[in-house]
């Protein structure tokens, strides 16, 4: 069995673009050489700057002959449509046989599909591949129709077994398929044969290439924290941007340069990210003072030099990069000393956040409102929280977050450090935009966790009242990534409180301040709406105020159904976080249809005991004999007309394993009401699991549906109580099984 090796050989490929490009070739060309009827081993795909490279080992060396029956047309049919299967079959009259299909007799044909040679079908498929690559974006050149992301030099296409090495026959746009590629632009660019895909990859080495990226990537990282450890100093590990720089080289070469001591005093992570955006440098620490000194650059080449020419280029480009940030990072902190964060606040005020939202400057001042509510609840002062949100945005309008703003709430901390808040305030103003995602850090201090969640409340019950929701893949507003914030902000800080309440009367406030400009008698006072609850009266009587509207239920309805939908939204988000802990969906769904279910926190201590009790011998037999009451119950008051809650006596019970069920419910009743009350669903469930067993006799040893009325209405009632029992804790009707 032969294998393959295709290399396209072009002009240098974006590094952004090589994993998802070598990734694409495989799969394209796999897919349909398979698709033609040739099956494989194994491949492998690689990128470098210059190639991408495909070797398909074990491939089978001709596909299959394939015989497969057709369907025609109904005997009888008119000649026309005879004629016309006939010449789509590819067979004559006589090769075609008469069968009895159920519905009446049609014409059969056996078509007969002659295996090919593999060569050409590779052809066809790399021809296909070239034609239809999904590049981000290509170009093209010269006077030829075909388009890659860059010039595309040659092709390389062999087919290899234990007798040689042969090229498939293939000429696209003026190229023709050969056995030869090139070496490395510099050290060996001369044209050179290879055989085999280890034939290749060895004299690519020779040829100062190394077309492994995860190799070229190891290499890097080796050498340069051999050099940085030489020196009694650390890399900075940066994955994302090891990936960049391996797919920028052929030959990775590691130099390590110094960064001017006029420059170490900026914060060492604007030197970080300075270096990273610029030059594609990594950043080297001094683990004792955690400065920055340090840099590493990767060059493509070998020099007489060793480098020092390559890296005397590159430190007085940086030098000059990095006087640009001391510019703005000095200038920054010359109007921190003499205004303060809130003077560099200032124009905050001429920038827009949303044309319904306001301003900036409007959105701070919504979020310290809401961030001095929330403080209590997170076990932090109001007034640092309110301080900390008045100058958690000031940095958007430092020079320093305009050139880098990657670096937005990192630099608020220095600077709000520079003018002297303490207390918490800095790490507030870092902290606040966090987390980010799903693996991101959460905020632990309470004035954070105050901001950060004032922060995202206010950005999603303002979308939610403009009516500007993600929908399906659209999330232009990272509405989705904001509602995952607050859920690890409140379940990680165990905060407790029910946002209902509060959501409702966001909406609301937004939904006011949205339509303050259209009516210019206007006389509603937003302080009064934010100092106290909105109740629907209230938000009705304010709306008509803004409105004049003569419906102002229709609007107070409206405006409350967009809160119930975000929290539905938070649901929805809280749903995905559980699931991927392990928590099953129906379980989840059996906790949300309970009362205070917009207290997250008691929401998941909810879930997290059910799937628990659940995961048991007890709480499966329990839920099952709960299904069976509760069907037994559900079908008799239907069938009866009657609800079968009047309260079940034990005077009626006649066999023993009744009367022992109504004692196990008196006492699983007496524990579970106070553990209910204290929320330890542990205990509930604990409690509610010493039922199983009662239960379980019960059903063995008594017919429900009894000839005797007394008996039967006494003995659903007792089921009923069962069913209310259980409800009380859990919904279990959700949760399958």
């Amino acid at each position: 069995m032969p294998d393959l090796l295709i290399e396209l050989f072009s002009e240098e490929i974006p590094a952004r673009m090589q994993a998802r490009a070598s990734d694409d070739l495989k799969r394209l060309m796999t897919d349909g050489l398979v698709a033609a009827g040739l099956t494989y081993d194994s491949a492998g795909a690689f990128a470098t700057p210059r190639r991408l490279a495909l070797s398909v080992e074990g491939l089978t060396a001709r596909s299959q002959t394939v015989r497969e029956e057709r369907k025609g047309p109904r005997v009888g049919a008119p000649e026309a449509a005879i004629e016309g299967f006939l010449r789509g079959a590819g067979v004559t009259r006589d090769q075609l046989t008469v069968k009895d299909t159920g519905k009446g007799e049609a014409w059969f044909a056996v078509v007969e599909k002659p295996g090919r040679e593999a060569a050409e079908i590779i052809a066809e498929v790399l021809e296909a591949t070239i034609r239809n690559f999904p590049w981000p974006k290509s170009m093209r050149w010269g006077a030829g129709t075909l388009r890659w992301v860059r010039p595309l030099h040659s092709i390389l296409c062999l087919l290899s077994d234990e007798s040689g090495a042969t090229v498939v026959p293939l000429s696209l746009d003026g190229l023709t398929a050969g056995d030869t590629t090139e070496g490395h632009r510099f050290h060996a660019p001369d044209r050179f044969s290879v055989t085999s895909f280890d034939d290749y990859r060895a004299k690519l080495k020779r040829a100062y290439v190394l077309l492994d990226p995860t190799e070229r990537a190891e290499h890097i990282w080796h050498d340069a924290s051999q050099q940085a450890f030489a020196q009694g100093l650390e890399l900075v590990e940066d994955k994302g941007l090891l990936t960049e720089v391996a797919g920028l080289v052929e030959w990775p070469v590691v130099l390590m340069g110094a960064i001017d001591e006029s420059f170490l005093g900026l914060p060492p992570e604007v030197l970080q990210t300075s270096m990273k955006e610029h030059q594609k440098f990594f950043s080297v620490r001094n683990p004792k003072t955690g400065r920055i000194e340090k840099f590493i650059t990767v060059a493509n080449r070998e020099t007489r030099d060793h480098g020092a020419t390559i890296l005397a280029g590159n430190q007085k480009v940086l030098s000059a990069r990095l006087s640009d940030a001391k510019f703005f990072y000095d200038n920054d902190l010359r109007v921190v000393r003499t205004e303060g964060l809130e003077g560099m606040a200032k124009g905050l005020a001429d920038v827009t956040f949303h044309n319904k939202l306001g301003s900036q400057a409007e959105r701070v001042q919504r979020i310290e409102a809401l961030a001095r509510e929330i403080a209590p609840l997170v076990g932090a002062a109001p007034d640092l929280a309110a301080e900390a949100a008045r100058i958690c945005k000031a940095d958007l309008q430092s020079e320093m977050v305009g050139e880098f703003p990657e670096l937005q709430g990192l630099m608020g901390r220095y600077y709000a450090t520079e003018a002297g808040h303490d207390d918490g305030v800095p790490e507030a103003c870092e902290m606040h935009y966090k987390p980010l995602g799903p693996s991101d850090e959460v905020p632990s201090s309470p004035v954070s966790v105050a901001v950060a969640l004032a922060d995202k409340i206010d950005t999603l019950t303002g979308f939610w009242a403009i009516e500007e929701k993600p929908t399906g893949s659209k999330d232009p507003f990272a509405l989705r990534r904001a509602a995952l914030g607050v859920i690890r902000l409140v379940l990680e800080n165990q905060v407790r409180a029910s946002i209902q309440p509060l959501l409702t009367r966001l909406v609301v406030i937004h939904y006011l301040n949205s339509r303050l400009g259209e009516v210019e008698t206007a006389q509603v006072s937003l302080r009064d709406v934010q100092s106290g609850e909105i109740t629907k009266e209230l938000a009705a009587k304010k709306t008509i105020e803004i409105l004049g509207t003569s419906v102002p239920e229709a609007v107070a309805d409206e405006l409350s159904a967009r809160a119930t939908d975000l929290l539905a939204f938070f649901h929805d988000r809280l749903k995905v976080y559980l699931r991927d802990r392990g928590i099953p969906h129906d379980v989840i769904d059996a906790c949300l249809a309970m009362p205070n279910n917009d207290d997250l926190t008691l929401l998941v201590k909810r879930a997290e005991a059910l799937a628990a009790f659940l995961k048991t011998d007890d709480g499966e037999n329990l839920l099952q004999g709960f299904k069976r009451a509760n069907n037994i119950v559900s079908q008799a008051e239907e069938k009866d007309g009657v609800e079968y809650s009047y309260g079940a006596d034990i005077k009626f019970a006649e066999d023993a394993s009744e009367k022992a069920l109504f004692s196990a419910l008196d006492a699983a009743e007496e524990k579970i009401a106070p553990a209910m009350q204290a929320e330890d669903f542990s205990a509930a469930m604990e409690a509610m699991a010493a039922l199983r067993a009662p239960l379980d006799a019960f059903f063995e040893a008594v017919q429900v549906n009894t000839d005797n009325e007394v008996q039967r209405r006494n003995r659903l009632n007792l089921l009923n109580r069962i069913r209310r029992l259980c409800l009380s804790v859990a919904d279990l009707t959700r949760v399958e099984g």
